[in-house]
């Protein structure tokens, strides 16, 4: 089972919340990403949400590519 340190990734108003609201709450939930941000987030790809965030086709390609990468390693 998959697991994350909420307080690590996420606004502390948002570290309490559960997943599913999580997944709604705007991109600007995520830590290190300011309500500007989002708001270029919403401009430039049409992401309003964190769950829009991770279902970006150019976030998954990415992080594909990433995956691919066992140099890196």
């Amino acid at each position: 089972m998959a697991s994350i340190d909420l307080d690590k990734v996420l606004d502390k108003a948002w570290a309490d919340k559960s997943l599913p609201e999580i997944l709604t709450a705007p991109a600007s939930a995520l830590k290190g990403v300011s309500d500007r941000d989002g708001e270029l987030l919403l401009e430039a790809f049409g992401v309003k949400t964190v769950a829009d965030l991770a279902e970006l086709k150019y976030v998954r390609w990415a992080q594909a590519l990433a995956a691919l990468n066992t140099s890196a390693k």
